[in-house]
């Protein structure tokens, strides 16, 4: 799926005009609601380049060199992750540009207006309006660990880990998962740190349309109590190899509820399987 970079020096306009978000009865027709999200797609470049000048940058935290893996168990995790569609993804490859996106997330794109203004729009918190625990930026959500004896430091808790997830969730299902949005959101890194976790929400996404109706849907994106969806739109933009994949997947779904898994697999999901495996193992 290809993935571009939104134009900077656009804003959001129709967050302007407080008359198209009033009342659901107000929100703007199909039509005015596809020119405006077109005009939005890029808006948060410009914008975050402001941010990044006024937060000071993060540190880079890096594992406790006495902490060891058995090797065993990395080339098994390795392995295991090239169960992804790109038979070039590496979780270890993976991870560190994640937490790229985590830390330009928490630094610079949830202090940002255009952020503030969408999150506000599709009713979800950022983290630091988050009680009891704000987070205001990445050292708060990565605290020292707490010395067993200080019982002060013993008794508080500590903040909550600050997953990415809820906020591509709520970016596909509401279809404002954009390329200029997303990057806005997650910063430059944000193709390799959370392309392949959109690319896996869209297909969930299509998943969850295609096992439930609407208030099945909606029920499962919603975070309840008070950060429900406010609405849904079918999945933007899907292009023939993203539906082709979902197609692919599925099947394989309906074969595992059948049981028809392993040497019970049929033909045409054991020569994709076998495909795949030899692609990898030809990687040098």
């Amino acid at each position: 799926m290809a993935h571009g970079k939104g134009r900077s020096g656009q804003g959001l306009r129709f967050f302007g005009d407080p008359s198209s978000v009033r009342t659901p009865s107000s929100l703007p027709s199909r039509s005015r609601l596809t020119t405006l999200l077109r005009r939005g797609r890029s808006v948060f470049t410009s914008s975050n380049r402001q941010s990044e000048q006024r937060t000071p940058s993060p540190s880079h935290h890096r594992m406790n060199s006495q902490q060891q893996f058995d090797p065993a168990t990395v080339a098994e995790l390795s392995e295991a992750s090239q169960g992804h569609e790109d038979s070039n993804f590496d979780i270890f490859e993976w991870y560190p540009r994640y937490q790229n996106c985590q830390r330009y997330f928490l630094d610079h794109a949830q202090h940002s207006v255009p952020v503030q203004a969408l999150s506000a729009f599709l009713n979800i918190r950022l983290p630091f309006q988050r009680q009891p625990y704000p987070i205001f930026n990445s050292f708060a959500a990565a605290p020292p660990m707490p010395q067993p004896s200080s019982a002060s430091t013993h008794n508080s808790p500590l903040p909550p880990a600050v997953s990415l997830f809820p906020y591509i969730r709520r970016l596909v299902a509401t279809g404002m998962d954009f390329p200029g949005v997303l990057h806005g959101f997650f910063g430059d890194d944000w193709g390799s740190g959370v392309g392949p976790l959109h690319e896996q929400e869209r297909r969930n996404y299509l998943f969850a349309a295609k096992s439930g109706g609407w208030a099945s849907v909606k029920k499962d994106y919603d975070m309840p109590p008070l950060e429900t969806v406010p609405f849904l739109r079918p999945l933007q933009a899907p292009v023939d190899a993203e539906i082709e994949a979902a197609e692919r997947s599925w099947s394989e779904w309906l074969a595992m509820e059948d049981w028809m898994v392993g040497p019970r697999a049929p033909d045409v999901l054991q020569d994709t399987a076998s495909q795949a495996s030899r692609g990898r193992s030809a990687r040098p």
